[in-house]
């Protein structure tokens, strides 16, 4: 008989790594859960479930036990990672300089609904990641220049696969929204090839991909400037009920 153990910690997330206000940003939580399920290995993809907003400076539950990860409040499931077999159908690469460019037409820049985000929202420099993927011409793609701040290291001078996982995220989003829109991220599936360095610049690209109902789908990819593929997501949004 095989034993498993469940392995526990406490997670609070830091308001600096907020998405919607008084939530964490889908990527970076994503990104977390998966870290206690994958670690550092770069061998396969984790398929994340959000099941609920992640409030912030709140102590929550992490817990890996064999091959899932789950992070709860109370009795509350608010997110879940699975290592799953998952093939990429990768957005094609853009140039850095391609990239920055189409940041002019990124729609956040006229209205944004979540302005306070770590990964697409009009932060500081330095504070917060800055992706603001605008349309590509000629292409069905949105892409950004993404200069990585030096403020995001790890003590040892690393970037967590936790930044690189929100990079990935809202741009999957954006590929769908005009100024003002919004959804909420639902599910999140990521390959990580290589590492994000500090100081670095990188394309971030996607692509809508579909909608069904109120699910809206989209493929994201992180590439460094000679077109080396870093890391792919795809993803799925849920859109607001209407009400009334």
């Amino acid at each position: 008989m095989t034993m498993t153990s469940e392995l526990q910690t406490v997670l609070t997330v830091p308001a600096r790594f907020r998405g919607p206000e008084g939530s964490a940003n889908g990527g970076w939580i994503a990104g977390t859960v998966s870290e206690a399920l994958h670690g550092a290995r770069h061998d396969s993809a984790i398929e994340v479930t959000l099941h609920a907003p992640t409030p912030l400076d709140t102590e929550l539950s992490l817990r890996h036990l064999a091959n899932t990860a789950t992070l709860t409040h109370g009795d509350r499931l608010l997110v879940e990672a699975v290592t799953v077999a998952e093939e990429f159908d990768v957005p094609d690469f853009v140039p850095f300089t391609e990239a920055a460019r189409a940041e002019v037409g990124f729609a956040g820049l006229v209205e944004h609904a979540f302005p306070g985000c770590f990964a697409c929202g009009l932060r500081a420099p330095g504070d917060g990641l800055r992706i603001f993927p605008g349309p590509v011409p000629g292409t069905d793609l949105i892409a950004a220049g993404w200069r990585v701040p030096m403020t995001i290291t790890e003590a040892d001078g690393t970037v967590p696969h936790t930044v690189a996982w929100a990079a990935l995220d809202c741009p999957t989003g954006w590929a769908h929204f005009g100024p003002g829109e919004f959804a909420l991220l639902g599910r999140l599936t990521v390959r990580i090839h290589r590492r994000v360095y500090p100081g670095g610049i990188y394309s971030v690209v996607a692509r809508a991909t579909g909608r069904e109902g109120r699910k809206l789908f989209g493929e994201s990819a992180v590439y460094e400037a000679d077109g080396t593929l870093v890391a792919a997501a795809k993803a799925t949004w849920i859109t607001p009920a209407k009400t009334g």
